[in-house]
């Protein structure tokens, strides 16, 4: 059994991807976090913070977009996704994974609120570090994890194509869009496109970051 919790155009869109390259049966869950009032607080039993996303799998929730991909992608190994321990990608993938959560979406909010620091004043550092590194890294290589599309790159995409076309935070550069192009040609992907625009006309709301 294995329960989505989700809401259309948010950070959660980068798992529903997941899930759709995986092909694996989920029930979905939305949370309204855009409500009035709040999400329900019923709802922190399963996020701490109220955030999506969020999945139960088999009984055991996991949290945070990182632990939740390594965790599918590893339990789901018929599809690839995972570079498994041993395989030289497997640091790559790991990294890229992480980074998405813990140094590009937190520097790009910051950045986004104009909040001025020196780089050892966050654990993340800083913005334009970070897209120099993004830079260097797409330049090199096809994927997040080098040559071939991997679980991190739903996370990585999922990231660059937003706050680079939607919340016009992240520098317009040849070789995201590249990347992009690249990542975003899949058909799950277009699936859950489809799906979240659905899924907002039937729960409208304002997009932002969730």
């Amino acid at each position: 059994m294995l329960t989505f919790y989700h809401a259309p155009w948010s950070r959660s869109s980068g798992v529903f991807w997941l899930l759709e390259e995986l092909g694996v049966d989920y029930s979905l869950e939305i949370v309204d976090i855009r409500a009035k009032g709040g999400v329900a607080e019923s709802y922190r039993a399963i996020q701490p913070n109220k955030k999506v996303p969020a999945i139960v799998h088999d009984g055991v929730t996991v949290t945070e977009r990182a632990a939740i991909c390594i965790h599918l992608a590893d339990a789901f190994p018929e599809a690839g996704l995972a570079p498994a321990i041993g395989d030289p990608r497997r640091g790559p993938y790991l990294t890229w994974l992480v980074y998405s959560d813990s140094v590009f979406d937190p520097a790009i909010a910051a950045r986004a609120h104009g909040l001025t620091y020196r780089s050892n004043d966050y654990s993340f550092g800083l913005f334009d570090d970070m897209v120099g590194n993004l830079e260097r890294h797409l330049s090199a290589n096809e994927f997040a994890a080098g040559d071939r599309f991997t679980a991190a790159d739903t996370q990585l995409a999922s990231g660059i194509g937003f706050t680079m076309n939607i919340l016009k935070v992240l520098p317009d550069k040849p070789v995201f869009q590249d990347y992009l192009a690249r990542a975003t040609s899949r058909p799950a992907y277009a699936r859950v496109q489809a799906k979240d625009a659905e899924l907002a006309r039937l729960h409208p709301w304002e997009q932002n970051f969730g």
